[in-house]
C-alpha cells in the first residue's frame, strides 16, 4: 500500500512548503516573490473542488451533448423567421 502513504507524504510536503511561505512573509522583512508565489500557489489549490465525482455518478448530472441540443434548438427557433 505504498499509494496512499506516497499521497500522504507529498499532501504533508506540500502543507509545510505552504506554511513555511506564509511563516515568512508575515515574519521575515526580507520575504519576497518566492514566498508569495507559494503561497498564492496554494491558497488558490485550496479554491478547486475536491469532492468530485464521475459525472455519470453525481446526482442529478446533465447528460452529455445537452448543451449542442440547447445551443441547435435555439439556432432552429431563430431561423424561424416571423417576429422580432
Amino acid at each position: 500500500m505504498a499509494g496512499p502513504t506516497v499521497c500522504r507524504g507529498v499532501a504533508l510536503g506540500l502543507g509545510v512548503l505552504w506554511w513555511w511561505a506564509v511563516a515568512r512573509l508575515v515574519l521575515a522583512p526580507d520575504a519576497g516573490v518566492l514566498e508569495g508565489a507559494v503561497a498564492a500557489g496554494g491558497w488558490g489549490l485550496s479554491l478547486l473542488p475536491v469532492h468530485c465525482v464521475p459525472k455519470g455518478r453525481a446526482l442529478g448530472a446533465l447528460g452529455a451533448g445537452r448543451w449542442r441540443r440547447a445551443w441547435g434548438a435555439g439556432r432552429e427557433a431563430g431561423r424561424g423567421g416571423g417576429g422580432g
